[in-house]
């Protein structure tokens, strides 16, 4: 069985709120649909992806008439198992990271809080090299050559015809050199910065170093926003081996008024912009 995917998550989750809508029970669908019971359950759980022709059995069942939230159905149906670009580095990437990346495709907006780091979607390759090298601790120099290529791949959704808008909310802390004997690397970066947020679709803010007590003393966090309705939005949480998806609506709306907490402590665009540009001057 494989790994259920994000996408194939939010599908199941939003079958099952339709079916208890509906009042109705697994057995019942089953008997309704004549699709097998334990597959209902599967398609639900994530675990398993649905045909055209059966989503629109369960949703002829649970009368969903709305052609919009049809057609949103169906489109996370077909991306929840489709093959992307990063398949090629399935050797490499674990299924979370997989995940992030197909979330990042298939997502409207992104909004990332940051304390250490710079967002990936936001590194220069000599970055990304210098923090995956420190970070990967097994990593060889080949796997890390390799996952600098993934980093960089991934932000192409920030100049596609239809681009992802990314708010990012990043700490003082993560701006000041932390590569002691390359210091030039933060200094392209802290450009790379000012040059990313001239895109229309880029929004950078920074949270200073003498910022009250805030909400994002808690740690980093990103959000994905999807067109199609607000209970799909997902947060992302990373650690040092895994990363965990938040889905369920109410948690993720708390991460939401948390992010808004967040832009309203930090500078302003332009006052964030000045402080980048001081502190790579001062390098």
């Amino acid at each position: 069985m494989g790994e259920p995917t994000v996408r194939k998550r939010q599908l199941g989750a939003k079958l099952r709120q339709l079916r208890h809508h509906k009042g109705l029970k697994l057995d019942e669908v089953a008997a309704r649909t004549s699709l097998p019971e334990s597959k209902v359950n599967r398609v639900e759980l994530g675990r398993l992806g649905i045909k055209p022709d059966d989503l629109d059995r369960l949703l002829d069942l649970y009368d969903v008439a709305d052609e919009a939230l049809r057609s949103v159905l169906h489109s996370i149906a077909r991306h929840g198992s489709r093959r992307g670009w990063w398949q090629t580095y399935r050797d490499l990437i674990s299924p979370a990271y997989a995940d992030l990346i197909s979330l990042e495709a298939d997502a409207q907006s992104m909004r990332s809080y940051q304390t250490t780091l710079i967002p990936g979607l936001l590194q220069t390759a000599a970055y990304a090299r210098a923090t995956l090298t420190a970070t990967g601790m097994t990593s060889t120099p080949e796997e890390v050559n390799r996952l600098v290529e993934v980093r960089m791949a991934r932000q192409s959704v920030l100049t596609r015809p239809e681009p992802l808008e990314l708010w990012a909310v990043i700490h003082e802390a993560a701006l000041h050199p932390r590569i002691k004997s390359r210091p030039q690397t933060m200094k392209e970066q802290l450009q790379w910065l000012l040059d990313k947020q001239e895109l229309p679709n880029v929004s950078i803010q920074v949270l200073p170093l003498s910022a009250p007590r805030h909400v994002g003393m808690i740690g980093s966090f990103v959000m994905f926003g999807f067109p199609e309705t607000a209970d799909l939005d997902v947060v992302y949480l990373e650690n040092l081996t895994n990363a965990l998806y938040v889905e369920d609506h109410p948690e993720v709306s708390r991460y939401g008024s948390a992010f808004e907490r967040l832009r309203a402590a930090a500078l302003p665009f332009d006052s964030s912009a000045d402080l980048i540009e001081r502190l790579k001057d001062s390098i």
